[in-house]
């Protein structure tokens, strides 16, 4: 029953792989080819495709293949799988802080029109931005609390960078095989020591999504280099003086990005005096 059932799944997600093609070559394609310049034809289909078709199709395809499993990554804007979380540090938001900026990494600013537009400027002239806004990437049903980043030879392209949520340590008592601890959406509050997820990666350069082919910065697919190079930074620093290591969810077999990842969580509670 089981594999009739996984049989079933695959081949509802090939027949809606099917129509979105005929959907973005023969109905979008052929309206606006027929109504403007191939040029331009060819540069809507391309964002109706990249941006509003294929990241809903995807998502549906991935609540169809994904039913019931608990993520051990974050999820983008368009519900897609996004970065793995790989850090967990316990603390307050001012320990936080402190922490990073003991080990020379920059707040990064908040996602808006002016600072993208300042982020995409930094990107093409290649000058530097320490405080380059992140995408919002999704984990308990909310964006990013706060993000931190350090630039590699000081360029915009490339960084190490690690977003982080908020959750109580009530909530965080749960097993994080638990669906529930993932499906929480409240913020503790600013002045409590709270459980810190993060989710830490290292940008390279720009690239197209795997899935959608949105312009996005390219990613280290070695996440544990990255989660071990945070690690080191936060022993280093004095901020942290031990780690545990715990496992996420269970993995899932889509990624936005291609990432080589073994699933582990390091755990630390922080010790620098804010």
């Amino acid at each position: 029953m089981r594999l009739l059932i996984r049989l079933l799944q695959r081949l509802l997600v090939v027949i809606l792989g099917i129509v979105t093609v005929w959907l973005i070559v023969f109905v979008i394609f052929e309206t606006a080819d027929s109504r403007l310049p191939w040029i331009i034809a060819v540069a809507v289909t391309y964002g109706a495709a990249a941006y509003v078709i294929l990241p809903r199709v995807i998502r549906l395809g991935l609540k169809i293949l994904q039913h019931r499993r608990v993520p051990s990554y974050t999820i983008t804007a368009d519900g897609l799988p996004g970065d793995p979380v790989n850090v967990a540090l316990v603390g307050t938001l001012t320990q936080l802080r402190a922490s990073f900026a003991a080990m020379g990494w920059s707040e990064a600013d908040r996602l808006s029109l002016a600072s993208s537009w300042k982020m995409a400027l930094a990107f093409v002239l290649n000058r530097p931005y320490p405080t380059a806004p992140f995408s919002t990437l999704y984990l308990f049903g909310r964006g990013q609390d706060i993000g931190f980043q350090k630039a590699i030879d000081n360029s915009p392209r490339q960084r190490h960078h690690i977003r982080f949520w908020a959750l109580s340590l009530t909530r965080a008592q749960q097993s994080w095989s638990d669906a529930g601890f993932w499906a929480n959406t409240e913020r503790p509050l600013t002045d409590e020591t709270v459980l810190w997820v993060g989710a830490g990666t290292r940008d390279t350069g720009l690239s197209l999504t795997r899935l959608t082919f949105q312009i996005t910065h390219a990613t280290d697919a070695d996440t544990n280099a990255e989660r071990d190079f945070i690690v080191a930074q936060l022993l280093s620093s004095g901020s942290i003086e031990t780690v545990e290591i715990h496992k996420a969810g269970d993995n899932l077999p889509a990624r936005v990005n291609r990432y080589v990842t073994d699933g582990d969580i390091a755990l630390a509670n922080l010790s620098i005096k804010a």
